[in-house]
């Protein structure tokens, strides 16, 4: 199908040489493509380099909020395509946001659903089932709350819809990536608890975590995804306890 409207695909990346080159061909029906880079090391970069359909703009990373509207100030044209470089739109998504676009409508944004995969193995449970996120809209129509520093969520001027089609999410290679993933969201996390006073007691370290665990596990039905399932919702558990922890430490050396 003929793209008339054009779109701008959009990119934050960080060591993403496992996945960088099958999400750039992914999206070139993209009239264009930008990627904001946090000065990767892994080669990333280097491989960026090699498309020449594609604009790479290196840029220290503070949190997802702050990339986010940065990337969205470079796009050139009206609507966006903002995707992360171990998702993946299926042909009959990519023609359903051709469509979209061409097509007059009063919606600012539409959503997608994802479908998870750990490890190549599709996960189906562990509290995935009803993910769902911003990834097309209009630019002049969106932009991410600031001091929702992480799990970033933008802040919409008009309706919201949802596409028919889903999404592919490689979002964990290995326990190993998940954890440090996690590590990592919660890091930023409790940097934003810890801007607005929070501070963690005995009920954040101990119930919290287990809370987490049983309602992924159980309620949510991960122990349907077998091993798999075990793993992501421990390590989901996991995260919400690094999270008081690492909000512990900045309560503790702001004490010094």
């Amino acid at each position: 199908m003929k793209n008339s409207t054009k779109i701008s695909a959009l990119l934050i990346t960080y060591n993403e040489i496992n996945h960088i080159e099958a999400v750039i061909k992914n999206i070139s029906f993209a009239d264009e493509i930008v990627v904001v880079d946090s000065i990767s090391t892994d080669g990333t970069l280097e491989k960026l380099a090699e498309f020449k359909n594609v604009t790479t703009i290196k840029r220290k990373f503070k949190n997802f909020a702050d990339q986010r509207n940065f990337a969205l100030k470079q796009a050139s044209h009206d609507w966006v395509l903002f995707i992360d470089a171990d998702e993946r739109l299926t042909d009959k998504l990519k023609t359903e946001i051709i469509t979209t676009v061409n097509n007059p409508t009063d919606v600012a944004a539409f959503m997608v659903k994802r479908l998870y995969y750990f490890k190549k193995k599709r996960i189906r449970f562990s509290g995935f089932q009803t993910d769902t996120t911003y990834r097309l809209f209009k630019k002049n129509k969106v932009k991410y709350i600031e001091d929702k520093i992480v799990h970033e969520m933008p802040e919409i001027d008009g309706k919201s819809g949802i596409l028919k089609h889903n999404m592919l999410h490689y979002c964990f290679d290995s326990a190993a990536h998940y954890k440090a993933k996690m590590e990592h969201y919660a890091s930023l996390k409790a940097l934003e608890l810890y801007k607005k006073g929070k501070k963690p007691n005995a009920f954040h370290f101990i119930f919290r975590p287990f809370y987490k665990f049983v309602v992924n596990y159980v309620f949510r039905l991960g122990f349907l995804d077998g091993k798999a399932g075990f793993q992501i919702c421990y390590l989901s558990a996991y995260g919400v306890y690094y999270r008081y922890k690492e909000l512990k430490k900045l309560n503790d050396s702001s004490k010094i």
